[in-house]
């Protein structure tokens, strides 16, 4: 008897479909389940697929897949339909692939079945209804969870936490590979220590896992029987975990097999083609998670280890100082940017040079534009010459004078080679802030290329933003010039510079952003400086600041570096008066508004309104007599200090010129000479005081205090 007869008379079909032609061969039983007369026919694919379901068929089709990927039985259940659009029946369709290279042929039978009554389906009967809606709910929630997981670790949380539709494993496994050994990289439903046995496994050994590793293709054991079977040499180390069904299945990324993946049940497991995919497909979202978080973890490491580099290695504590830094990446791509900051010892410093005494450090922060890897490695040769510039002994201007000229250079080659339009090409620019503190005297001698100014947060809680002049950002021009600014930092003020990440983010603007930044600084208690460098960060950078965003529409992200210096105080607040100093250049009378600025600010606090605004107007008159009427620079000295019953306000203005000023009587329409006439009418008492070379013109304002004095 033929085998077309047997199969009839058990009313069963054969059927026959090559790929590459895409044509169907049915026999008369097969022809007749699907509808048409009951006799041998060829149809194309477009006309076979009529006869299903569509939703069926978009299965069938998967099934399929899987089938020739893993070279195993594909089974579906499908529903017939007729040409008005209706079921007539449901056929079990079980077949094949024949596969020789690209192209390949499924051979297969379809057989009626009945259709299960509603309430009596078990959970591996159909792939229809319920079962796959909430199947494909379970692939959608697995995919946006694993797709969240940002190290390996969330990776296999998330793997462990997923409830498959009605065949959830208790035991996961995730292998991985080191060289020719298998690896545990995580697991879940076993006592810590049960992956003993299994990590380290040469890739050769006759383990399930190992074998799925070599060969790309996925095993599945449905009952302990059939793992004894086929795996005797390794049952022994499975047998103990009590389990009755098991899935290895390969761990895909790009075409690479990079681990396996296994899952382990408590109760028997058919492995319909319907739970197979859902295990192939959980498989291809975790390879690619894992994927993913093996390299976030490698970039992560990437990043610390240039931030590790970027960190002032100052071995033993320098006596008389605190120090406090802190650099936060924006948290895309490598978290590593252009900012940074260093400490470095000068000569005759205080590791028992020629200088003596308490010695010089040289503070430096920068910020190489952009935020990628050129950002990074030019940030890293740029820190590098800073350093050998000021190891050689060259004062702050000629450091960065040098620095400039190095990074025009590097620009110059850069573009040569690779050209403006080259990816990330260009010339790249640096912004930096370079200053030299003795820590004897406190004098800080400061050089700013394109930079945020210091501030200075003085003992009594108020905080001034120091100007400082200023050059060109680095790597604009070989022969750019950077002036020097000096102040003094006295015994428990601290010094802070940052880069503009800590002003701007959040949305904010420069203006915006150091207001912000300056009420942290005056809401500072204690001397604990990695407590307020924290603070910084934490405010300004932490989930607290999206609700406190700045007055720009968009949340602009960058690199945060900040770096704190304070003197540790000698003497009392009450004894330590608050003062101020600023140069203001011939060449720069736009500066005149930044030192009426410097004066509201240090009398933050001060009571009498008019007697303020008397002090600034004085304050600008002196400044603009010097830049009119001398060829120098003005030098502004400003002082508060505090008595048991009042608090006095000094300010000198000193310059160069020996000629002393003349009190005038100018007219009502006179845009000059009133100078000392307003000094006479607003000032408690004020003078010139000629100097070896100049003169100082000073005067001075007092308030009252209340019976607890004027400073805290």
């Amino acid at each position: 008897m033929r085998i077309e007869d047997v199969l009839a008379a058990i009313a069963t079909g054969l059927w026959r479909w090559d790929n590459a032609s895409g044509i169907v061969s049915l026999d008369a039983e097969a022809a007749r389940l699907l509808g048409l007369p009951a006799e041998p026919v060829r149809l194309s694919e477009a006309a076979v697929r009529s006869r299903f379901h569509p939703v069926d068929w978009n299965e069938i089709d998967g099934v399929v897949s899987l089938a020739v990927a893993e070279d195993t039985l594909a089974e579906a259940r499908l529903r017939i339909m007729d040409e008005q659009g209706r079921v007539i029946r449901t056929v079990r369709s079980r077949s094949k692939p024949l596969i020789d290279g690209s192209h390949y042929e499924l051979v297969g039978t379809l057989q009626e079945v009945a259709d299960p009554q509603p309430g009596t389906a078990g959970p591996h009967t159909a792939i229809t209804g319920d079962w796959r809606r909430s199947r494909e709910a379970f692939l959608l929630d697995a995919g946006r969870a694993l797709a969240e997981a940002r190290s390996t670790a969330e990776v296999l949380r998330v793997a462990a936490s997923l409830s498959m539709p009605g065949f959830s494993p208790d035991g996961l496994a995730v292998f991985g590979m080191s060289g020719d050994r298998l690896t545990v990289i995580g697991h879940h439903g076993q006592r810590d220590g049960d992956e003993g046995p299994f990590t380290s496994m040469s890739l050769d050994t006759d383990y399930p896992a190992a074998e799925v590793v070599r060969s790309g293709r996925a095993i599945y054991l449905p009952s302990p029987e059939e793992y004894r079977r086929r795996f005797p040499t390794t049952w022994p180390l499975a047998e103990p975990f009590e389990r009755q069904s098991w899935a290895f299945v390969p761990l895909v990324v790009a075409g690479r097999t990079m681990g396996a993946w296994m899952a382990a049940f408590k109760h028997p497991v058919a492995f319909t083609p319907d739970e197979r995919s859902v295990l192939t497909t959980v498989a291809r979202m975790l390879a690619q998670a894992l994927a993913r978080a093996g390299v976030a973890e490698s970039e992560r490491e990437l990043s610390l280890g240039l931030q590790r580099t970027m960190m002032p290695v100052l071995g033993p504590g320098i006596p008389g100082i605190q120090v406090a830094a802190r650099y936060v990446p924006t948290g895309g791509g490598l978290q590593v940017g252009g900012d940074w900051y260093d400490m470095i010892r000068l000569p005759g410093g205080t590791d028992g040079g020629t200088g003596g005494g308490a010695g010089r450090i040289a503070l430096v922060i920068g910020d190489v534009q952009g935020h990628d890897v050129r950002a990074a490695a030019l940030m890293g040769q740029l820190r590098i010459a800073l350093r050998a510039y000021a190891s050689e002994g060259h004062r702050p201007d000629a450091v960065l004078s040098r620095a400039s000229r190095f990074l025009y250079g590097v620009n110059d080659g850069y573009e040569g080679a690779d050209g403006p339009g080259a990816p990330g090409g260009g010339p790249r620019f640096a912004t930096c802030l370079y200053l030299e503190v003795d820590l004897e005297t406190g004098t800080v001698d400061i050089a700013r290329a394109g930079h945020p100014d210091p501030a200075v947060r003085m003992v009594d809680g108020t905080v001034l933003l120091r100007p400082t002049a200023g050059g060109l950002p680095l790597g604009i021009d070989a022969d750019a010039d950077y002036p020097t600014t000096r102040l003094t930092l006295d015994p428990g003020e601290t010094l802070m510079i940052c880069t503009d990440g800590l002003l701007e983010t959040g949305g904010h603007d420069l203006d915006s952003g150091w207001e912000r930044v300056k009420r942290l600084l005056e809401a500072h208690r204690g001397d604990d400086l990695e407590e307020l460098a924290d603070s910084l960060v934490e405010a300004v950078h932490g989930p607290g600041s999206h609700h406190t965003t700045g007055p720009l529409a968009d949340r602009r992200e960058d690199d945060i570096a900040v770096l704190l210096l304070s003197r540790r105080p000698a003497t009392t607040a009450r004894q330590t008066p608050r003062r101020t100093l600023m140069t203001i250049a011939q060449a720069e009378p736009e500066r005149i508004a930044e030192a009426r600025e410097q004066v509201r600010q240090l009398l933050h606090d001060w009571t009498d309104e008019d007697q303020l605004d008397a002090a600034v107007l004085m304050v600008s008159e002196m400044v603009t007599n010097v830049l009119v009427h001398t060829d120098g620079d003005a030098l502004l000295t400003a002082e508060v200090s505090c008595g048991d019953k009042a608090r006095r306000l000094r300010i000198e203005v000193s310059d160069a010129s020996d000629e002393l000023p003349h009190k005038r009587h100018p007219g009502e329409m006179a845009s000059s000479g009133r100078g000392l006439v307003l000094m006479e009418m607003l000032a408690e008492a004020w003078g010139v005081a000629p100097r070896g070379e100049g003169k100082t013109i000073w005067f001075e304002l007092t308030e009252p205090t209340g019976p607890e004095g004027c400073c805290p």
